[in-house]
């Protein structure tokens, strides 16, 4: 008997593979689009795993995103992401598929919406709270010009707790046509807060409400085809129940018209929501319920921690990065906050809907009730931390530099005039690579370093760290404390850190003709330039300035009087930052040789890797030094190197 082998099983063709625009969706069934969102699951699933990125949030948005593109057109139609970082199955389904491998990589896709990548891209944006701002300026613009595409906002992650969403939705009724999507996840990055959070809940839990209307949706689901009356009885009898189950109506107290909630995953159910939605002729809510992290059980069980996650093994959700060097600036910022407030009980901390990726989760267990997550609101932090300081006590806020830039206004004017005793850390502070521009923290040294009664500071290492904190606190003075992204050289925390000299620096490598100062994160750059400049005969000397305000003047007088050439490094953008406040200074001593400024150019920085970016912009050790070799040449004739 002659035996055959039975040919091998063919997996199902991807109906992915041929979804190259929103048009192409128009044509599946129900089943083929539940398909479709599988196959979208995996590869984020898988591209993440290679590249890192925003992973729980994207997952949960997948049905959502099908929906939209069904029901809307862009970029006819305007879809306004908030915050933009749950956009990779928009992208993926908007012309990017091929090039998705690319994302958060140098050269390719941005992990968020970008105008210039895509003309679908109807805004751009890394920070939260700004979709619905933009979707209302948007709509009243087609109004006036006489258009009539539709404008879409959808506000997740957490966003419906920042502030410039309520200044929004007080305006929301400018527009005679709006639709705004909340997509209820329950969590932003960490679990949401505040009183906006529990209201929402009520919503989602409300069993008569729910119950009446899973009945009516299974029948919406079905499609409603021409019975316009049947969608109007509908949204009559909703309006009514609302107000009987719900007690307040908050969003149509505003002026929306609100619909949902509704399950987030079930893409019939979405697609005729959208639709009545997208029919209405006036400002829409549409409350959606979605599961962060779906389809990845990891990201189900843990998603605060696979917000953002580096690369991974899909298998055991292990990341693939080693862990080496010391703890991370984050780390040691919690562990000495949490010394510092065993010894006074005045020291308290603040985050932005941010405890872990700022080290206060430790801290927020510890005491619970010195411990305060604002939700994302960096404004109200700011000037909460003032109120607190003018009854004694010391509020330290720990955010990212670059959510800090909106807080500016509230350090110069609530902080710093009244000089109160706030501290702010600022946490990522420099590149912090693939996140790219919106992420980069290169814009707060030239934001804070001339305001008045404000000490502001950098450490070199984890060591130093440790006693600008504890300094801080004893001051008893407006302080910001900025630190980089990842982790330090490695030095000891001590148990007891010196109290530093306000506005000291410290001499690292003595030298004359040469003087480089170097913030922070920057002194190892410093010192192996120096010693290539030494090699060639230059006599260099090294500083770490700890502070950027009050800088060190006496010793700045003291080195001019050799130094022929003087040097700044720092990881910030350099136009009007460190280097600036020292040109500044060495003027006022009455120096006149050149100044060098190494710092990041008067552009945004795109996303990439931070040793590609330090290679591509001419920072690395050796471009620098070859940088001052070419200058030495020039302003000192005896020197032949």
């Amino acid at each position: 008997m002659t035996m055959t082998t039975p040919p091998p099983i063919q997996a199902p063709p991807r109906v992915l593979d041929h979804i190259n625009s929103p048009a192409d969706l128009q044509a599946l069934d129900a089943a083929q689009l539940r398909q479709v969102a599988e196959e979208i699951r995996a590869l984020i699933i898988g591209t993440v795993s290679r590249t890192g990125g925003h992973l729980a949030a994207n997952l949960g948005v997948v049905e959502l995103t099908l929906a939209l593109l069904r029901v809307f057109d862009p970029p006819r139609d305007k879809i306004v992401w908030d915050v933009s970082h749950q956009t990779y199955a928009y992208k993926i389904l908007t012309g990017r598929r091929e090039r998705f491998s690319t994302l958060r990589q140098y050269g390719g896709i941005s992990g968020f919406l970008r105008r210039d990548e895509s003309p679908s891209d109807a805004f751009g944006a890394g920070h939260s709270g700004t979709a619905i701002s933009a979707a209302l300026g948007m709509a009243v613009a087609r109004d006036r010009l006489g258009g009539d595409e539709h404008v879409v906002a959808v506000v997740g992650d957490g966003s419906m707790g920042c502030g410039i969403v309520f200044e929004a939705l007080n305006n929301a009724t400018l527009a005679r046509r709006l639709i705004v999507i909340l997509n209820d996840n329950e969590m932003s990055i960490s679990a949401n807060v505040g009183a906006l959070s529990k209201y929402l809940g009520k919503l989602l839990v409300n069993p008569q409400y729910n119950r009446w209307k899973r009945s009516i949706e299974s029948v919406m689901g079905r499609g409603l085809g021409g019975m316009n009356w049947l969608k109007k009885a509908y949204l009559k009898t909703e309006e009514t129940l609302k107000g009987m189950f719900l007690r307040s109506v908050l969003f149509e107290e505003l002026g929306l018209r609100y619909v949902g909630p509704i399950d987030g995953h079930d893409i019939e159910t979405l697609i005729s929501a959208l639709t009545i939605a997208r029919d209405a002729n006036q400002p829409i809510l549409l409350h959606v319920s979605t599961q962060k992290g779906r389809g990845y059980p990891y990201a189900e069980e843990e998603p605060e921690r696979w917000h953002g996650t580096s690369a991974f093994d899909i298998s055991s959700g292990k990341t693939s990065v080693p862990a080496t060097g010391g703890p991370v600036y984050s780390q040691v910022f919690g562990t000495v906050l949490g010394r510092l407030a065993e010894a006074d009980s005045r020291v308290v901390a603040i985050t932005a809907a941010m405890p872990a990726g700022t080290g206060l989760g430790d801290f927020a267990t510890r005491f619970p009730t010195r411990f305060f997550d604002v939700g994302i609101a960096e404004e109200h932090a700011v000037i909460f931390a003032a109120g607190l300081a003018t009854r004694g006590m010391i509020p330290v806020f720990a955010v990212y530099s670059t959510f800090a830039q909106r807080a500016i206004d509230c350090v110069i004017h609530d902080v710093a005039l009244q000089n109160l005793p706030v501290i702010l850390c600022l946490d990522r502070a420099g590149i912090v690579g693939d996140d790219g521009p919106t992420h980069h923290g290169i814009f707060d040294l030239p934001l804070l370093r001339s305001v008045p009664n404000l000490i502001l500071m950098q450490p070199k290492d984890e060591a130093e760290l440790a006693s600008m904190l504890t300094s801080a606190v004893r001051w008893e003075r407006p302080v910001v404390i900025r630190y980089p992204r990842g982790r330090g050289p490695g030095t000891p925390i001590p148990e007891n850190p010196p109290v530093l000299e306000i506005g000291k620096a410290e001499v690292i490598r003595p030298g004359t003709t040469v003087q480089i100062w170097a913030l922070g994160d920057q002194i190892p750059v410093a010192l192996q330039a120096a010693t290539l400049l030494m090699a060639r005969g230059l006599s260099v000397g090294v500083v770490n300035p700890r502070f950027v305000r009050p800088l060190d003047h006496d010793l700045m007088y003291a080195q001019a009087r050799e130094a022929k050439i003087w040097v700044t490094l720092e990881n910030g953008v350099a136009a009007g930052g460190f280097g600036s406040a020292m040109a500044e200074h060495l003027a006022k001593v009455g120096f006149n040789g050149p100044v060098l400024r190494f710092g990041w150019p008067d552009e945004f920085i795109p996303h990439g890797d931070p040793a590609l970016l330090i290679e591509r912009y001419g920072l690395t050790p050796g471009a620098i030094a070859e940088s001052i070799l070419s200058e030495a040449r020039r302003v000192i004739p005896e020197f032949g190197g």
